[in-house]
């Protein structure tokens, strides 16, 4: 999920592009659709199209974090993954710190992205069958993570005491605002309706889970490109990291599969897991527990009200409705979703 934002910028080229011995002259830069953590740009040169990313989230901005994010992408591609590794410049590094700022030349990968809706069974399959094969390979690739964790290893999970705080936070800026709106009235109802949810839920707060293995760490729609009804790239591998992969796995068909009244396509879901299951060789006790901390961390989650009335930014607002709407699904419906996923 997005977890920052910064003001836009105007890249280098020409000071970037001196540092390559083959990418040519610049033509345009035109800035594409801003992602929430960095910025991307489509630079057009003399001797092609390329993307340009200008890494700008502090988590994740610094040249050794980077450079790790590259040697991985770099190994999955020798090892057939649909990836887009960075291109070397002339002394083969692959970042570019100029006027402290770290960016990356990559090759132009046309495609589009394509959500749940867009994708049959069968290419749901596929997905499944694409991280299952993510997952596998960056164990064959990165380091083993130490005991007890490894780089970005996770948290807790969400205390009920510490959400209750947040949603009368919440609620106290919804009430403020005026005039207002349509979504000032939605989000006031989810609110009250989310604080009685989750105290009948909160003995349900489940323990912490133990790392399992290296992932990618966004995998949604956005930082997928297919080309037909193939994937062309993953990208953005800013958030790569040891984590419980099966917590992936579930928290990427919660985003794929959920429908705009917040429910989530179950038969999709189904044949997404068993293909996943296959090929990262997880079993059903794995992905139900992940269903487990999924749900728990959907049921406690507010980040797009925390985005408009904390932060003022307003970019998350269209995701609102179905994701606010999926916790309260997901609780009812809660055995028909962990079918779908362990069975």
């Amino acid at each position: 999920m997005p977890r920052s934002s910064a003001p836009p910028l105007v890249p280098p080229v020409g000071a970037l592009l001196r540092r390559y011995t083959d990418a040519g002259e610049p033509l345009s830069c035109q800035p594409v659709a801003q992602g929430l953590l960095n910025r991307g740009y489509r630079l057009a040169t003399t001797r092609g199209a390329y993307f340009l990313k200008q890494h700008l989230d502090a988590r994740t901005a610094d040249r050794d974090t980077i450079v790790r994010q590259h040697r991985a992408t770099q190994r999955l591609h020798a090892l057939g993954l649909p990836v887009a590794p960075p291109l070397p410049d002339a002394t083969g590094r692959t970042v570019a710190v100029i006027g402290g700022h770290c960016y990356a030349l990559h090759p132009w990968i046309d495609g589009r992205h394509r959500d749940g809706a867009q994708l049959t069974t069968a290419g749901s399959r596929r997905l499944g069958t694409l991280l299952g094969h993510v997952h596998t390979c960056l164990a064959r690739v990165m380091e083993s993570p130490p005991p007890g964790g490894g780089p970005d290893t996770g948290h807790e999970s969400a205390r009920p005491e510490d959400t209750f705080r947040l949603i009368d936070e919440l609620l106290r800026l919804v009430r403020a605002r005026r005039p207002r709106d349509g979504f000032d009235e939605l989000a006031e109802h989810r609110l009250r309706e989310r604080r009685v949810l989750l105290a009948a839920h909160a003995h349900r707060r489940p323990p912490a889970a133990a790392p399992t293995g290296w992932v990618h760490g966004d995998f949604h729609p956005f930082n997928l490109l297919y080309r037909g009804a193939e994937p062309a790239a993953i990208v953005d591998w800013d958030r790569l990291g040891v984590r419980p992969r099966a917590e992936e796995a579930v928290r990427a068909a919660a985003i794929f599969f959920v429908r705009p009244a917040g429910e989530l396509a179950l038969d999709k879901v189904r044949a997404y897991a068993r293909a996943y299951r296959r090929a990262a060789g997880a079993d059903g006790a794995e992905l139900a527990a992940a269903v487990d901390r999924v749900w728990w961390e959907r049921l406690n989650d507010f980040w797009t009200l925390r985005w408009r009335y904390q932060r003022h930014d307003r970019r998350a607002d269209p995701q609102f409705p179905a994701v606010s709407a999926l916790a309260v699904w997901w609780t009812r419906e809660y055995e028909a979703v962990r079918d779908a996923f362990t069975d």
